[in-house]
């Protein structure tokens, strides 16, 4: 079986890399980053409200063409009754684009993100879900008659969420615009940073991460997502998926 998501990986990352029209990619899908990165002097405002009531906001700024940074910050249980609870320290996000995309070139940039999703286990430095770490991924896109549709994959490597599982991972996904408000987003996620020794048992998964979502700008610069996260999960550990709301605001300086 992971022979065959290794296979399929391997041809959605060749198929990255070969054909394709050059059309502006987004800065990520889901939680998966693309090569895309903020233009100098723009920014963007996000904020991801998760379920059991918890809450992450992130800053990001286009220092150059090619080079982004953020951070975020947040709590697993921001909306609720119970004692809050905030995340130990804020997260960095940093990208820059190693090379532009082209008729003939994928676009390809490297980045940290260490900002992971859910509650935060002290007892093992990490999220419910892993961040990506460091990361380098590849983006190629296509025109269509209906907008925009995009192949993202890379690898990555998770350096400070590795107490219990420290594997490199890879990941994969495409958006597709179905018109100019409306666009459909879908990811793959292996987890293979959490299929080991403790990580094994908190894992709510069954074979990694697969995530969908849609995306509609219904006012310029303005984003308003919902996500459907953890399609392939464990029913004896969780009762069904997760459903976020993901708001972003992309404004100029």
């Amino acid at each position: 079986m992971r022979n065959i998501k290794h296979k399929i990986f391997f041809t959605f990352f060749l198929a990255t890399i070969a054909l394709g029209q050059s059309f502006p990619p987004p800065t990520s899908l889901i939680t998966v980053p693309t090569a895309g990165s903020l233009t100098r002097g723009s920014y963007s405002l996000g904020i991801r409200i998760q379920d059991e009531g918890g809450m992450i906001g992130t800053l990001q700024a286009g220092i150059t063409d090619r080079f982004q940074f953020g951070l975020s910050f947040g709590s697993p249980n921001l909306i609720g009754d119970d004692s809050l609870k905030w995340y130990p320290r804020p997260e960095a996000h940093l990208k820059y684009q190693v090379i532009d995309e082209s008729m003939s070139l994928p676009g390809v940039a490297l980045g940290v993100n260490t900002q992971g999703f859910g509650d935060f286990v002290d007892s093992l430095d990490r999220y419910d879900t892993k961040a990506y770490g460091v990361y380098f991924v590849g983006s190629k896109n296509w025109k269509t008659p209906f907008g925009n549709f995009g192949f993202h994959s890379g690898i990555n490597y998770n350096f400070t969420e590795k107490q219990d599982d420290e594997d490199m991972n890879y990941f994969f996904g495409m958006d597709m615009e179905l018109n100019p408000e409306f666009s459909i987003l879908v990811e793959y996620n292996p987890a293979l940073n959490e299929n080991d020794m403790t990580a094994e048992n908190m894992s709510i998964n069954k074979g990694g991460y697969l995530n969908a979502a849609i995306r509609w700008t219904f006012v310029e610069h303005l984003h308003l997502e919902i996500n459907f996260n953890n399609l392939l999960f464990d029913e004896e550990k969780v009762e069904y998926f997760k459903r976020e709301l993901k708001i972003t605001y992309i404004e100029y300086f």
